[in-house]
C-alpha cells in the first residue's frame, strides 16, 4: 500500500506497517525524508516482533523520486536565473541516492530502496550494482538494452565532489535534500518537490472526475 513521505504519512504508514501492512513510501526525494520513512518501519516491525507477529513475510519499500526532485531544480534554474554546469542537475537524485545506499547497508534498514522518476540513463547506469529497487518505464527499459552503455557496477562510484559542490552551492532545497538533517519532519509538507508532485497528483484525480461528469453528464450546451 502506498503512503506518501508527509507528516501525516508517516504516522499512517508506521500504523499500517505494524498492522502488518508491506507500504510503499512514495513523494519522497530527499534523504531526510527517506530516512524518517526507515525508521518508522523499524519501530513498527519491532513491535510486532515484540508482539510475537510475522515481520519475515514483508516487504516495505521507502521510494525516492530522483527526477522528480530534478525537476524542481531546472525549474529553479529557469525561475532564478541560475547559471551551473547543464549537466550538473541530473547528478542531484543520483547523488540522494548514492548517499542514501551506505546508510542503509550500515544501518541495517529493512524498507529497502526503490529509485523511480527515470529522466535519462544516469539513473539506471550509476546505481547498477546497488541493493535496491528499479522501477523503471518500460520504455526506458528498451532504450537502456539498446543502448551501448557498459552494464557494470557504479553503485558506489562517487559523485564528482565539484559537482555536488555546485549543486549545494546554488540550489538550498539540493542542500535540504541531501543532507540527513537537511529538514524536519515538519518541512516535508512544504518541501517543493512535494508540493509540486501533490498537485499534479491531484489535477490527475481532478482530469478522472471531470472525464466521468462529462460521460455520467453530458453537457447539454454541446452537440
Amino acid at each position: 500500500m502506498k503512503f506518501a513521505a508527509t507528516k501525516a504519512g508517516l504516522a499512517a504508514l508506521e500504523e499500517a506497517t505494524y498492522q502488518g501492512v508491506s507500504i510503499n513510501a512514495t513523494v519522497c526525494f530527499a534523504l531526510p525524508q527517506a530516512i524518517a520513512v526507515a525508521e518508522g518501519v523499524e519501530r513498527a516491525l519491532m513491535r510486532r516482533e515484540r508482539a510475537g507477529l510475522d515481520t519475515e513475510s514483508m516487504s516495505p519499500v521507502v521510494t525516492i523520486m530522483m527526477g522528480r526532485l530534478e525537476d524542481w531544480l531546472k525549474v529553479l534554474a529557469e525561475r532564478d536565473g541560475i547559471v551551473v554546469d547543464p549537466a550538473a542537475i541530473s547528478w542531484a537524485g543520483v547523488a540522494v541516492v548514492k548517499k542514501a545506499h551506505p546508510i542503509w547497508r550500515s544501518r541495517g534498514y529493512r524498507a529497502r530502496l526503490l529509485a523511480a522518476a527515470y529522466r535519462h540513463h544516469l539513473h539506471w547506469s550509476e546505481l547498477i550494482g546497488g541493493d535496491l529497487i528499479l522501477t523503471m518505464p518500460a520504455a526506458w527499459q528498451r532504450r537502456f538494452n539498446a543502448s551501448n552503455i557498459e552494464v557494470r557496477s557504479r553503485i558506489d562510484d562517487p559523485v564528482d565532489p565539484a559537482i555536488v559542490d555546485q549543486l549545494v552551492e546554488h540550489f538550498p532545497d539540493f542542500r535540504r535534500a541531501y543532507d540527513e538533517d537537511g529538514l524536519t519532519v515538519d518541512e516535508f509538507d512544504s518541501f517543493p518537490p512535494t508540493v509540486r508532485t501533490l498537485r499534479q497528483f491531484t489535477a490527475s484525480w481532478l482530469d478522472l472526475v471531470r472525464t466521468v461528469q462529462d460521460i455520467v453528464l453530458p453537457d447539454p450546451d454541446k452537440r
